[in-house]
């Protein structure tokens, strides 16, 4: 079972986040994500699994180091990796709100498998009505469904969106309906994540973003609770949509649910590199030890547990 392999796990992503303590803040984008992705990447190496990474840092002719289709570990259970190894570079070099180290394991042919391309995406919470908001409806139309799920006026419903200039329309759309708007720089998954959390006072997350945070999203919202639709952009670009189609995808207008993203068992973790509304950041509490704050997320056993460690450097 992958829950045997919860505490290995956990490993990769508070590793992972450490390597990037020394870059908080210094405006290194680059050199950050490159600290993670080499300490995640030694870490998946060091484990008794044959893993194969579904969703990574790109193509292979993008990526030098855990790319899409890369074998990991050192032999063992069969299982497929989506991984994000710093999501949120910018917040992470600029020290801003909710970096993380973030990885998902699941049983062979059980992620979806998609190039690296954006998605269209929109998720709530839990308990409520299924299929409560659809990328084919209109944007008042999904915040009048979930108004009414939550018994609330739409002015008092706070979405979440990244600040991008591709959501222009989309920004004007919600005010426009009366909704609020709490706008975040980067780091789509803690964002999708926000609006399981009554304490964030998120209640939908929307907007388009990379198609590996929307599976990593998913991963999390399996054992979470929640829903989530996503459905993959291509912009007739004729080398991506023929890179889908090796890839398994023949429908490219679907749109895929949650569970269709991650199907079977799932385990999601991700460890905090800077203080957000999910995790505390890294913390360095002497010359000697260091402080990371994470979490894991078991479909099977439907567990979330949130560790709190202290390792010593």
């Amino acid at each position: 079972m992958l829950s045997n392999l919860s505490r290995q796990i956990i490993e990769v992503v508070e590793k992972a986040a450490i390597a990037c303590y020394p870059w908080i803040g210094k405006g290194d984008n680059h050199s950050a994500d490159q600290a993670a992705v080499s300490s995640m990447r030694q870490t998946l190496n060091e484990m008794p699994i044959s893993g194969k990474v579904v969703i990574g840092e790109g193509e292979r002719d993008e990526a030098p180091m855990l790319f899409i289709g890369e074998e990991v570990g050192k032999g063992g259970l069969e299982v497929d990796i989506a991984l994000d190894p710093l999501e949120g570079t910018t917040i992470c070099a600029n020290a801003q709100e909710s970096s993380l180290a973030v990885i998902a394991f699941a049983n062979r042919g059980c992620f979806l498998h998609a190039p690296d391309v954006y998605m269209e995406k929109i998720a709530v919470g839990a308990n409520l009505p299924d299929g409560v908001v659809d990328l084919d409806n209109s944007v008042k139309k999904n915040l009048q469904n979930l108004a009414q799920a939550k018994k609330c006026d739409i002015s008092d419903l706070t979405i979440m969106i990244l600040e991008r200039s591709r959501h222009q329309e989309l920004i004007a759309k919600v005010r426009e309906a009366g909704a609020r708007i709490r706008l975040i720089g980067d780091g789509d998954v803690a964002g999708v994540i926000a609006c399981t959390n009554q304490s964030t006072r998120v209640d939908a997350y929307m907007g388009t973003g990379g198609a590996p945070e929307g599976v990593l999203s998913a991963s999390a919202l399996r054992v979470i609770g929640g829903q989530m639709m996503g459905r993959l952009i291509f912009n007739d670009d004729q080398k991506q949509i023929k890179r889908a189609k090796e890839m398994g995808i023949s429908d490219l207008n679907k749109k895929y649910r949650e569970h269709e993203m991650a199907k079977g068992e799932v385990i999601f973790a991700c460890a905090g590199v800077t203080d957000g509304y999910l995790l505390k950041g890294i913390r360095k509490n002497s010359k000697n030890s260091i402080f990371v704050e994470s979490l894991i997320l078991d479909s099977a056993k439907k567990k979330i547990i949130k560790t709190q460690s202290e390792i010593l450097l």
